[in-house]
């Protein structure tokens, strides 16, 4: 049953919730048949609450749809409950599955079932590539295009512990409702900018399996590199491959086995004895004399046996020249500049790795150089570096002009 306060019916945007209309699902055809129906929409609206605290994988404790014209909450922890039917709507190429920052969601689908959602549109990227801003809150979104203001105290809540409460079944729920009204206002806003390919190249990205597949031996990638040398390198990368490893398969969050500021000392010192390693200030009393010492020695061993031909360059072992920082402060202005004008959040165009890159390398292979990026800001990046254009301020605003001073 769907009321305002006052008992007269409205529409979605102002329905007032009651324990009727939070129906959990508990048994599979309850689910079964819940899906069917969703499915014969043209999207659903998804999110989920999960725990991962205390665990290497994220354990998933509820699952929130909505379609133009139902909403459901599934409980995953319920006895018996098979979330076949969810799975089965997930891969459904007739349905668009519509999540905000949609990434951990995804992976808690590909870690359980093996497969990614498709097709998916993400409404933080497609309210990035709209102008709403970089990394724009679900929150701040839902104010935004509906002027609605949600209660969002029961974020952090436990959401493994049972029953749940009234307050958060009505969070739950918001999370898929006022998704549907941000969906069609920045889908409807993509076709008249004529942006949707944009986005498109966006959730290819989003839904490669590659995203989501956790390899060990790239663990290091993940890792601030605060490490002196390649030598010091090889170890960190033995070293996060390990950790990877034991966390995977103990389910334990990574630095409960060991932690970042360890994982560094332990690569830039590069003990090969127990009593080297006790002498490291991150480790605790007695971690010496534990399996998990002789383990990390090995590791390091390991490391320090690689070929350096083998490694992967060292980020930033080469400090920029003069003229490539210089160019490099040129880009960041005429990256605002772009985004300003297009609407776009500058870091969905670029990030300062790909400003590095351009400004140091001739043509280097970065997103910001490919596809609707380069039509708008990779084209005239290069042209800057080649003295081709040059920026000029005109009323308060940025303008990028070639040398004779044509705008």
């Amino acid at each position: 049953m769907r009321e305002q306060a006052n008992g007269t019916s409205d529409s979605r945007s102002s329905r007032v919730y009651n324990r009727a209309a939070m129906r959990v699902i508990t048994s599979t055809s309850a689910l079964s048949e819940t899906c069917s129906r969703l499915a014969a929409g043209d999207y659903v609206t998804v999110d989920t609450e999960f725990m991962r605290e205390q665990t290497f994988w994220p354990d998933l404790c509820l699952i929130q749809l909505a379609s133009p014209s139902e909403e459901a909450i599934v409980d995953p922890l319920a006895p018996g409950l098979d979330l076949a039917p969810f799975y089965r709507l997930m891969a459904d190429p007739s349905v668009v599955k519509v999540f905000h920052a949609a990434r951990q969601d995804i992976e808690i689908v590909y870690a359980e079932a093996g497969l990614i959602p498709t097709p998916v549109f993400d409404t933080q990227i497609a309210a990035m590539v709209c102008g709403f801003g970089e990394s724009v809150s679900y929150v701040n979104l839902v104010k935004k295009i509906t002027g609605r203001d949600l209660d969002k105290s029961s974020r952090f809540t436990d959401w493994s512990r049972r029953p749940l409460s009234d307050k958060q079944l009505v969070y739950a729920l918001g999370d898929v409702t006022h998704l549907r009204d941000i969906y069609t206002h920045l889908k409807a806003e993509l076709e008249v900018t004529s942006r949707e390919s944009w986005l498109d190249e966006e959730m290819a990205e989003l839904t490669a399996p590659a995203t989501y597949e956790s390899h060990p031996e790239n663990a290091w990638q993940r890792l601030k590199m605060r490490v002196k040398n390649r030598k010091a390198l090889a170890v960190l990368i033995e070293l996060a491959a390990w950790r990877e490893r034991q966390a995977q398969a103990q389910d334990v969050p990574r630095g409960r086995i060991l932690r970042d500021e360890a994982l560094y000392d332990i690569a830039n010192q590069q003990p090969t004895s127990l009593d080297k390693l006790s002498e490291l200030r991150t480790l605790s009393d007695g971690f010496a004399r534990s399996q998990r010492a002789k383990d990390i020695i090995e590791a390091v061993q390991l490391g320090l046996e690689r070929d350096p031909k083998t490694l992967p360059a060292l980020p930033h072992s080469q400090p920029m020249s003069a003229e490539a920082t210089a160019t490099m402060e040129l880009l960041k202005v005429l990256l605002k500049a772009s985004a300003a004008r297009h609407r776009v959040a500058p870091r969905l165009i670029a990030d300062s790795s790909d400003l590095e890159r351009i400004a140091s390398e001739p043509e280097p292979d970065v997103p910001a150089l490919k596809g609707w990026r380069r039509q708008l800001f990779g084209e005239d990046a290069l042209k800057l570096k080649r003295g081709d254009l040059a920026l000029t301020l005109h009323k308060g605003e940025v303008l990028a002009i070639n040398p004779n001073g044509d705008r």
